[in-house]
């Protein structure tokens, strides 16, 4: 998983989701989860840990490395950020989280992506608006099979 984006990015404010509400997906307890996210706080690093969350990125020196740690997983749910595109490029599947105003290259009204035939997008139906997403990924998760 991954909440946030480089905080000096223009949309970043839109297109990161908090990472209180991410880690409600924590509760599919089937699952075991992992973080991609890089420069997370130390509380929220102890937030990952209460949430049993496996912390991926201390061990991280490049992008390789991120790109292994993705081949590991059965599923990527990120915001948009450089792993949503380093997961789709390597087909993996991987549920993009976006905002009301996405990126161009996400279009408009679709939940694919033509870049990326591994990618599901989950779209904010109103600015600011994360709890539909996150109840939509949800419902996809209690269906998913890896």
């Amino acid at each position: 998983m991954v909440w946030a984006g480089n905080p000096n990015h223009i949309n970043d404010k839109q297109r990161s989701i908090p990472q209180e509400t991410l880690l409600e997906l924590t509760k599919f307890d089937s699952f075991n989860w992992y973080s991609l996210q890089v420069g997370a706080s130390d509380k929220a690093k102890r937030a990952l840990a209460r949430a049993g969350v496996t912390d991926l990125a201390p061990g991280f020196s490049d992008f390789a490395d991120t790109a292994a740690a993705i081949q590991a997983l059965d599923l990527v749910i990120t915001v948009d950020t450089s792993v949503a595109h380093l997961a789709g490029a390597l087909g993996k599947p991987v549920w993009i989280l976006l905002p009301f105003v996405p990126d161009w290259r996400w279009l408009l009204d679709r939940s694919d992506s033509p870049w990326y035939p591994s990618a599901r997008l989950f779209r904010q139906p109103k600015r600011g608006d994360w709890a539909s997403v996150l109840k939509e990924v949800k419902q996809a998760l209690a269906d998913f099979r890896p």
